[in-house]
């Protein structure tokens, strides 16, 4: 079953973003490395992208799938655009799409 997740925010000062949602709101965010940190919540979870190359133009919601690649089939089935396609990252498997609005959002599994 799908479910949206996960929020990615892009941020151009990852570690003042972290810290302010660390006061603000009490979330503990870890690094993935100097561009990417992200929360492990037990429900939604959170992710700042800091790297200019990867970071989208606006919040990227992150839908759960079972299975990232008829995720993909059935996306482009029904008339969404695949903008980046399937990739493995730390967690996982995810693709990039565009659904018939243009808003971005992205599909991934746990890996």
């Amino acid at each position: 079953m799908a479910r949206l997740n996960y929020l990615e925010l892009p941020v151009g000062d990852l570690a003042g973003s972290s810290l302010f949602f660390e006061a603000a709101f009490g979330l503990k965010l870890q690094a993935y490395g100097p561009t990417y940190a992200a929360t492990d919540g037990e429900h939604a979870d959170l992710g700042l992208q800091a790297d200019p190359a990867e970071r989208t133009a606006a919040p990227l919601p992150v839908i759960e799938v079972d299975d990232v690649d008829a995720a993909a089939r059935a996306v482009e089935a029904a008339g969404g655009a695949i903008t980046r396609p399937v990739f493995a990252f730390p967690g996982g498997r995810r693709f990039h799409l565009r659904e018939p609005s243009g808003n971005e959002l992205a599909c991934w599994e746990r890996g």
